[in-house]
Order: C-alpha cells, then sequence, then structure tokens
C-alpha cells in the first residue's frame, strides 16, 4: 500500500497567497509536514482529521535533520496516506527539495511538485518594485548566503553577482552579508549600489530596509535579528513604492 506526497509552495507567509491547488492539496491531506515558515494561519487549510508535523529548519536553532525529513516522508506515504510537505515559499528554490523527491523515488512512491510564490517576487512586491527592467535591469539572479555549514558558500561566482545591470537576491544572507559584499566590492561592484533588506515579508511585522550594499554590510556586522530575511540590490532596489 502506498500514498502520494505533494510537496507545496506555502509562499512568504500570508494564507492569501496560497495557491487555490495548494489550498485543495492541504484539505484533502492526511499528513501535513510543514516548515517553520509554512505554520500559523496557512495550517487552518488543512482539514479537521490531518496530522500536523512540524519538521522545519532555522539557522542556529535546533532542527530536524535532513534524513530524518525525507525519512518521516517515505514512512507516512508507505502507510497509504496522501501527505502535504509544506515548504515556505517556492519548494525548488533553496528547499532542499531534490533530497526528498529523491527519497521518494528510492521507495516508489508517486508525487508531484506544487510551485508557491517565492519570497524573492513577494519582496519585490512588498517594495513596489519589478525585479526586471528593460536596459538596466535584464536579468535576475538568486543565491544563496549560507551554505551547510551556516558560513558563505565557497567557490561564488563573484563577477556574475557583482554584475550592477542585475537583480540579485540573497536567500538566507544576514549571518553572512559582511562578508559577501567585501567580495562583491573587491569583484568591482559599486559600494553605493542600491539594496534593500527585507525581513518577515508579508507578515503583519513586514519590515523593508533600503540602504546600499556597504550600508546593509555594515549595519548587518553591527547587529542583525533572527527575522528571516532576504536581501535585493541592483539598480532597481533603492526606488520606493
Amino acid at each position: 500500500m502506498s500514498g502520494f506526497v505533494s510537496f507545496v509552495g506555502s509562499g512568504p507567509g500570508d494564507p492569501e497567497l496560497l495557491t487555490l491547488k495548494a489550498v485543495a492539496r492541504l484539505k484533502a491531506a492526511d499528513a501535513v509536514l510543514f516548515d517553520d515558515l509554512s505554520s500559523g494561519a496557512i495550517l487552518t487549510h488543512a482539514g479537521p482529521g490531518a496530522e500536523l508535523v512540524a519538521v522545519g529548519k532555522r539557522a542556529g536553532r535546533p532542527s530536524p535533520k535532513q534524513d530524518h525529513v525525507s525519512r518521516l516522508l517515505v514512512e507516512y506515504a508507505q502507510t497509504g496516506a496522501r501527505v502535504v510537505r509544506l515548504k515556505s515559499g517556492d519548494p525548488g528554490i533553496f528547499g532542499r527539495l531534490e533530497e526528498e523527491i529523491i527519497a521518494c523515488r528510492e521507495a516508489g512512491i508517486g508525487y508531484e511538485v506544487i510551485p508557491g510564490v517565492s519570497s524573492a517576487s513577494a519582496a519585490a512586491a512588498a517594495a513596489g518594485i519589478p525585479l526586471t527592467r528593460r536596459l538596466c535591469a535584464r536579468r535576475v539572479q538568486y543565491v544563496t548566503g549560507h551554505d551547510i555549514r551556516g558560513a558563505l558558500p565557497e567557490g561564488l561566482h563573484m563577477a556574475a553577482l557583482a554584475d550592477s545591470d542585475a537583480t540579485t537576491v540573497v536567500f538566507m544572507p544576514k549571518r553572512t552579508f559582511a562578508e559577501l559584499a567585501q567580495g562583491l566590492i573587491a569583484a568591482g561592484l559599486p559600494p553605493q549600489t542600491p539594496a534593500l533588506l527585507a525581513e518577515n515579508v508579508s507578515h503583519p511585522d513586514q519590515r523593508l530596509l533600503r540602504s546600499t550594499v556597504a550600508g546593509l554590510a555594515a549595519a548587518l556586522d553591527a547587529s542583525a535579528s533572527a527575522a528571516p530575511a532576504l536581501i535585493l540590490y541592483g539598480p532597481l532596489a533603492g526606488e520606493d513604492a
């Protein structure tokens, strides 16, 4: 007897940003394995009989190991359950989706991926800016600010990340942005490049801070809150709504 896993993107946290398909899968689920940032009001869409299992991972906090999460997915599905793996943002963007897909494949369990609103898109929307513009922001690139150790990833393509004609979005950036900014400036990015820090995007306590790459690096090096955040930098990041 084998169930089915739906990998569902919950968006940045506002339940109104869930897709209709995401809501339908939540209502039909026997079990929902959810990230920390996919909790709260979003879980009210789960059916009354669904088992809710917290499996979120947050930097600097005790968290389930990835192999444990993957094993839980398989074990629930092997009972015949309809399982929703609820991931914040879009599941395919720095969400370790592939590892969980591989676990399902190896166990012979069917699955689907339902995209969600990325926090990058939500942050730009909250700030009232586009991610692209003809001629001056013709490319968007995403990069993670930390690796599995919590450090700035090695081997980053600094020349590409220092492209002043691109909009760059740094996920999980706060602990390492000061170090990243040093590398960007050394690679030719002007220190005064506009930058936007977006915390708790789409939540009631959302905070948007417009600055520059050098300014944000100094601010975050001195003090950084534990709120989930991302940083956008590039020609459009400093514009007001």
